[in-house]
């Protein structure tokens, strides 16, 4: 430990307390509330006949470190808990709220953890790989269960710690056996991708995707992007619902966009956060990745549960390879293990078996597939509730129509980051900076009030 050693010479009290003054804002304490010179810091010593004391001040080994900046999503949150207004919203994290605003645990789920407990199933470690059953029904819900990439054995599955770990895994598996290859990314797009492939050293670009003109997709530049990256690049693609937008791409425009990746050699990556929750549908919201698949191409696909069965604290999701052969697929499940084992060893247990329990038990999954339903559908009715309020409110014509056009939990409405802030300021609505809102934490109660505050800041706001 680094320390300094301060030498104070017998003197009269008010100079010994003068330099004592002179002396505490050089010296680096473990706390606001400790002396200037604590009792146990002190050593007496014999000079020149008079007595000295010596003050060792210890030097944090970890001064050169920064206070990081607040995380742009889950700062949001905090700032709306300090917020004591009764009108306020919170509509910057993607979590599903009921009507009243409330958190929701799935009845499905319920139902599934009583099934864990009648079982009396034991909490030993999972395998690297996860649960053998999870790891099952998790590629059949996404790729469909008779799909012959699954009878041949080409997928590669392993469970990870819900989307975020999930794609953490997979850009390690890129950095370490695809040295240089770039990844292209959505602009904008999540704002933990970047954070992800930054600490992984996996190098990304952005290639166009919102036009602020029109409020909806870039198709135009997303093709020329895609179409100049590096031949082999890794390109990012939202399986639906995209998030932050809630732009996706039309059938005929995935379609395309499969035929440039494939033209370029690209691999594609998709990232499926919102399987069921976005449309209602499990087919349907699969149903780009299985485009891809059926195309013979390779691809990779990270999944999460916490929204479309509301197991945001599990951290349950999965990490997919389709690979063109078996013996492919088990050697990079084999090194997806290897990655996996020194980041966190083994995933937890409790998420997958209720995944398991859901997926594999047919009268669960229809009761699953029904309350995906009707929670997509709140949402649906609030954006259209949202829609015809801005409607009616907005005097000039504005044509709002983009926010019916959007899909999933999330609506881009536009606003820019001044704007933002004033919804927040004024309104006490929450939301992120680049103008996103979540619609799952928006009740119809609430829409007329949203409305206004987004007339006010639009309009009012530069």
């Amino acid at each position: 430990m680094a320390s300094t050693m301060f030498s104070l010479a017998s003197v009269t009290p008010s100079a010994s307390i003068s330099l004592q003054d002179n002396l505490k804002p050089k010296l680096k304490l473990g706390t606001s509330s400790q002396r200037a010179f604590p009792r146990k810091d002190f050593m007496k010593a014999k000079s020149n006949g008079r007595t000295t004391m010596a003050v060792a001040v210890n030097v944090s080994r970890f001064e050169g470190i920064t206070m990081a900046p607040p995380d742009p999503i889950l700062g949001v949150s905090e700032a709306f808990k300090a917020d004591t207004n009764e009108l306020k919203l919170n509509l910057g994290v993607g979590a599903y709220r009921t009507e009243d605003l409330q958190p929701y645990v799935l009845n499905v789920v319920k139902k599934a953890e009583n099934l864990i407990l009648e079982r009396g199933e034991n909490k030993e470690y999972l395998p690297i790989e996860g649960l053998a059953a999870f790891n099952k029904v998790t590629a059949e819900l996404l790729f469909g269960k008779d799909n012959p990439v699954l009878q041949q054995q080409r997928v590669a599955t392993i469970q990870g710690l819900s989307g975020t770990g999930s794609l953490r895994i997979a850009a390690a598996l890129i950095e370490r056996y695809f040295p240089g290859s770039k990844i292209l990314i959505s602009s904008p797009t999540w704002g933990n991708h970047k954070n992800i492939f930054n600490d992984a050293r996996v190098p990304w670009s952005e290639y166009r995707y919102y036009d602020p003109k029109t409020v909806g997709l870039d198709f135009a530049g997303m093709i020329e992007d895609i179409k100049a990256a590096p031949e082999g690049s890794f390109i990012l693609l939202h399986g639906c619902a995209h998030n932050p937008t809630g732009i996706d791409p039309t059938p005929e425009q995935w379609e395309k966009i499969a035929d440039v990746i494939q033209e370029k050699n690209h691999i594609p990556f998709f990232d499926v956060a919102y399987q069921g929750f976005a449309s209602g549908s499990l087919d349907e919201d699969a149903s780009s990745v299985r485009m891809f698949a059926a195309r013979g191409m390779e691809l990779l696909v990270a999944q999460s549960y916490s929204k479309n069965l509301g197991l945001y604290g599990e951290r349950i999701g999965a990490i997919n390879v389709l690979c063109s052969s078996a013996d492919a697929a088990t050697r990079v499940k084999s090194q997806l293990k290897r990655l996996a084992r020194p980041m966190y060893s083994n995933p937890p247990i409790h998420g997958a078996k209720i995944v398991a329990n859901v997926v594999g038990t047919p009268e669960l999954f229809s009761e699953w597939k029904e309350e995906m339903e009707m929670m997509a559908g709140r949402i649906k009715s609030v954006r259209q509730k949202l829609y015809d309020s801005l409607s009616a409110k907005d005097k000039s014509g504005k044509d709002w129509s983009f926010i019916l056009k959007q899909i999933g939990m999330f609506s881009f409405t536009g606003l820019n980051k001044a704007q933002s802030e004033n919804m927040a300021d004024k309104w006490h609505v929450y939301m992120t900076k680049d103008g996103r809102i979540s619609l799952a934490g928006l009740s119809a109660a609430k829409c007329e009030y949203l409305a206004d505050a987004i007339i006010d800041s639009y309009y009012n706001v530069s």
